[in-house]
């Protein structure tokens, strides 16, 4: 890492953020950057120019865990260099591992933990009083009242609840972001109308469970459906989905409220992580394949035209070879349109470490190849239904390996974790409605024509901060 010479007054420190992890981990990132700027400190897009880098790291999986070590450790040489002049540390590895880090790392000047995320001001300033955070669970919940910088275009993620209650084996989330709490529901959609008026076309509503939303307000089982359809009522914009179903909290009568709001987009992520039921037992979640199927079917019955994606954990201990086809001929009968596929990663904070991490990783990765090769020709068979269709598709902006082509989405496509829609032909403003004649079906990505501007993105795209 190297910084160019500049000049200005030595009160002009530039801060730059190192984003790790998932969409619930970049919303922190955004509210702390939000803090910042509101202060009047000068944020650049790239930490490789900046004065102070702040990490927002990731501990959800071993991989996770040692790319955020590798951003520290790399920005560390940077710092003994000469060229960084403060390295700050926050996310949900300082929620577990601060006290390592500092003992091992001690170029590193402060940590910011998921409970103190206005604490990034003097983390910055090098004002804070070197105390660590509590190593436990979060317990705070943050409301609209935040300010916030987004760092996507055209889309936001609203995070409708923090924590899990789930007791699932191979995830110690709840250990590091604390038990299940909900956002009151008018916060969310005071929330939802600030994005609106930032110019924000899709809100995306994340959480550890999202399904379970309002749960704990009293809600019951109709939480998120209340909550979409209070978003809905109160804002006028045109994509809403939610992310991260749990299947023994998904509420059917959701698909009834995509049937009949074009809004409310026809998509469905439901993370069933295997089929086998003694994988399923010792992960300690509920379902079998055969209820998965008929909730699956459920689903497409109500909802023609739903897309619908999940995601399986292959290698998990106990899964022998008759597990695993089981796991093989569901994805084959099931035909999801999108689809995401994980080797098991052991780590020792996992409420299931006592079960040991028995499969060889070159098995762990011969059966996660195997079951997206089963995927693609799926995926490619769903894509060519799609040719010839115009269809209404949110723009990204120029492709960063291509300019020429412009990167775009269509509402069957959740941004990050599913396929893109290329458009050679024609360009809008990221953030841009726009409608697209699709005219080429790849395994993950399609190629499609723009025909015509629905919603031009708003100039204040360029984002200010909010709140």
């Amino acid at each position: 890492m190297a910084r160019d010479q500049r000049k200005g007054k030595s009160s002009d420190v530039s801060v730059g953020m190192i984003g790790l992890g998932c969409a619930k981990n970049l919303v922190d990132g955004e509210v702390m950057l939000g803090h910042l700027k509101r202060d009047g400190v000068i944020l650049t897009s790239d930490p490789t120019q900046a004065d102070v880098v702040i990490i927002n790291t990731c501990g959800f999986i071993t991989d996770a865990k040692k790319e955020s070590l590798e951003a520290i450790l790399e920005v560390a040489e940077a710092k003994r260099n000469g060229d960084v002049k403060r390295l700050v540390v926050a996310g949900c590895m300082v929620q577990v591992y601060a006290k390592e880090m500092q003992r091992e790392i001690p170029e590193i000047d402060s940590f910011v933990g998921l409970d103190q995320l206005e604490g990034i001001l003097d983390a910055v300033r090098g004002a804070s009083d070197g105390s660590l955070p509590d190593q436990h669970g979060a317990v705070r919940l943050y409301d609209h009242n935040q300010p916030r910088v987004l760092s996507t275009k055209g889309h936001a993620f609203l995070k409708v609840a923090e924590g899990c209650d789930n007791p699932c084996t191979f995830c110690h989330i709840p250990a590091m972001r604390g038990s299940y709490r909900s956002r009151r529901m008018g916060d969310l959609v005071a929330d939802a109308r600030r994005l609106e008026a930032a110019g924000v076309k899709e809100l995306i509503l994340i959480a550890q469970d999202t399904t379970r939303y309002g749960e704990d307000l009293g809600l019951g089982r109709y939480g998120l459906r209340n909550l979409v359809e209070g978003i809905l009522e109160g804002t006028s914009i045109p994509w809403v989905r939610f992310l991260y179903a749990y299947p023994a909290t998904l509420d059917e009568t959701l698909f009834d409220l995509m049937a009949s709001e074009d809004r409310f987009l026809s998509y469905l992520d439901i993370p069933l992580q295997h089929v086998d039921r003694g994988v399923l037992n010792a992960m300690k979640r509920g379902g079998s394949g055969s209820s998965y199927r008929k909730m699956i079917d459920t689903a497409r019955t109500r909802v023609p035209d739903l897309a619908v994606r999940s995601t399986f954990i292959v290698g998990f201990p106990g899964e022998d070879e008759a597990g695993f086809t089981a796991l093989e001929n569901f994805v084959q009968e099931i035909c999801f349109d999108h689809l995401g596929v994980f080797t098991y990663s052991w780590q020792e904070e996992n409420p299931g470490a006592d079960l040991g991490d028995p499969i060889p990783e070159e098995i762990k990765r011969e059966r996660m190849e195997r079951l997206m090769e089963r995927q693609q020709p799926i995926s490619l068979e769903i894509n060519r239904k799609l040719v010839g269709q115009r269809l209404p598709a949110l723009v990204e902006g120029p492709l960063q390996e291509m300019e020429l082509l412009t990167s775009a989405r269509l509402a069957r496509q959740a941004p990050e974790i599913d396929g893109r829609l290329l458009i050679n032909d024609g360009s809008a403003p990221a953030g841009s409605l726009v409608e697209v004649e699709v005219t080429e079906a790849h395994p993950y990505d399609l190629v499609g024509t723009m025909t015509r501007l629905i919603d031009g993105a708003p100039e204040t795209m360029a984002l200010p901060v909010l709140g």
